[in-house]
């Protein structure tokens, strides 16, 4: 019984690589304006370690996006994240607050409008484990667009705010980045983001990576980034696993 379900399952990866290719919101800060097609649902997994100072580290094991293609123009969308963290002392681990929300689509690109969606997510104070509940609801938003340079070269970039549940303080966020086709399956991308608290100073980052395309519907990505203002995360390495049904 089990050969005849693996069977069923490597037979059907084929075949359902003759949809368009994925595209995914990971590895790199900037969301694409992509909605998944209609009808399917697309998992992306990032497993990452973030040194964020000398004596503190995070581990994300994984963070989970879950997306639905309710029809061409709107999507739904849960984030999940696990973490461990560490400092010299001691080591905490738990799910943070789970996310639910949307991606809609807003314009296609035509000349100098760039295809833009709008994605907005909801951060559930209670839905976490104990020592990661946060006070109030954690809103977040972004506008996110992207130019098509030449056949391989794009451009993208995001702007965006989100609350942390512990304040009414926004944090501001943006990004940009580039992505280029080395081949049809391998991409790369580099990047620059940031974020800019209301009352406290900004940080900025670089970061880079790579994507490979198994097949229309399968991902593996790996990215890595370095932290420009000091008080920016040290670095992060991140390895990722898209895949659709």
């Amino acid at each position: 019984m089990k050969s005849k379900i693996l069977s069923i399952i490597l037979f059907s990866i084929p075949c359902l690589s003759q949809n368009k290719p994925l595209e995914a919101d990971r590895p790199d800060q900037t969301e694409t304006p992509a909605i998944v097609p209609k009808g399917m649902f697309q998992v992306e997994n990032g497993f990452t370690f973030r040194k964020n100072d000398v004596k503190r580290s995070t581990f994300s094991l994984p963070s989970t996006l879950w997306k639905y293609g309710v029809n061409e123009n709107f999507e739904m969308r849960l984030i999940i994240e696990f973490v461990l963290e560490k400092n010299e002392l001691e080591k905490s681990t738990g799910f943070l607050p789970i996310f639910i929300g949307f991606k809609v689509k807003l314009t296609n690109e035509k000349g100098i409008v760039p295809k833009t969606s709008f994605i907005a997510h909801i951060g559930l104070p209670k839905v976490a484990s104990s020592n990661y509940k946060i006070d109030y609801l954690a809103p977040e938003f972004r506008f996110t667009m992207q130019h098509s340079l030449t056949e391989k070269l794009s451009l993208g970039y995001n702007l965006g705010a989100e609350w942390a549940g512990f304040s009414a303080e926004p944090t501001f966020i943006y990004t940009l980045t580039t992505g280029y086709s080395l081949t049809e399956k391998l991409g790369s991308y580099i990047e620059l983001f940031g974020f800019l608290p209301q009352n406290s100073t900004a940080n900025h980052n670089f970061d880079g990576g790579f994507t490979y395309l198994i097949n229309n519907n399968f991902m593996v990505d790996l990215s890595s980034s370095i932290g420009i203002t000091n008080n920016a995360p040290k670095h992060y390495f991140a390895l990722g696993i898209s895949f659709r049904i």
